[in-house]
């Protein structure tokens, strides 16, 4: 199942895509798409509905869960990105947080103030649904609500140039596209085998698979529960692959007018126009 909200003349509406892409109503059943909707019993639930009997809406897509938790991040986890920055692959799943709030599939990024160097990662996104604390390779998936699309813009003079942690250049606000929707865990059969690309105004400039990937999603689920309790509607950025404007040479980066198009296999597509603040 597929899971989002849409922006309607009406408010805010809590919606599905059905078989052929269209958003289905879910107002009738549910108040809104929140963590409370994405635990197992509910998706079951909301699983077991008809959605050629919900009307079909139109709107823009805002972000597909009202109460986003923390956003973590995981660094330099894919082998071909980590040589493309020069770096070690890790010996344990580099963590980080974006400290701003989810944006929608199609909200613009907004270059903060003072940028020069800001950058785009495409990344899959893994959606907590139950509490995980202590949790083990084994059953961290049973934790995962869903997957999704992101973008874990960067402005790489902010989080290298000015001492302390990442968070300085992960952060600024619409650092966080998401979407298009949350694919319910059953819609991916293999997180480990998924491609992942991303544009900037129709080039290509990320094209990658997970299969590169250092640690996978049962094995960061698990290691991030060991620190803290992990919460439903808690997000993950796994990670990306290379092709990032700061592994480039010359190095590119993003400028005002721009259109970012990232793109996960069986996930869907998130664009974001760019703009200056």
């Amino acid at each position: 199942m597929k899971l989002c909200r849409i922006r309607t003349d009406d408010g805010i509406k809590p919606a599905a895509v059905d078989s052929a892409g269209a958003f289905r109503d879910l107002s009738a059943i549910v108040l809104d798409i929140d963590s409370a909707q994405i635990t197992p019993e509910a998706i079951t639930a909301l699983g077991s509905v008809d959605l050629a009997t919900c009307p079909v809406i139109f709107g823009r897509l805002a972000p597909f869960l009202r109460d986003v938790g923390r956003i973590f991040c995981i660094g330099l986890n894919y082998y071909d990105h980590a040589a493309e920055m020069g770096l070690d692959v890790p010996e344990h799943p580099i963590l980080f947080m974006k400290a701003c709030a989810a944006s929608g599939a199609t909200d613009p990024i907004i270059l903060p103030k003072g940028s020069t160097k800001t950058d785009w990662e495409v990344e899959l996104g893994v959606i907590i649904g139950t509490t995980a604390k202590h949790v083990s390779e084994e059953t961290a998936l049973d934790h995962v609500a869903g997957y999704c699309v992101a973008n874990d813009v960067s402005e790489r003079s902010f989080q290298m140039d000015f001492g302390g942690q990442w968070v300085k250049g992960k952060s600024a606000d619409s650092f966080a596209p998401l979407g298009p929707y949350l694919a319910t865990r059953d819609e991916i059969a293999d997180t480990l085998n998924l491609a992942l690309s991303l544009k900037v105004n129709g080039a290509t400039m990320q094209n990658g698979s997970t299969k590169t990937m250092v640690f996978s999603v049962p094995q960061i689920v698990a290691h991030i529960s060991r620190f803290l309790t992990l919460h439903p509607g808690d997000i993950i950025l796994t990670g990306t692959p290379p092709g990032v404007g700061g592994g480039m040479k010359p190095q590119k980066f993003l400028k005002a007018g721009d259109v970012v198009e990232a793109e996960i296999e069986g996930l869907g597509v998130i664009r974001q126009d760019v703009s200056a603040d």
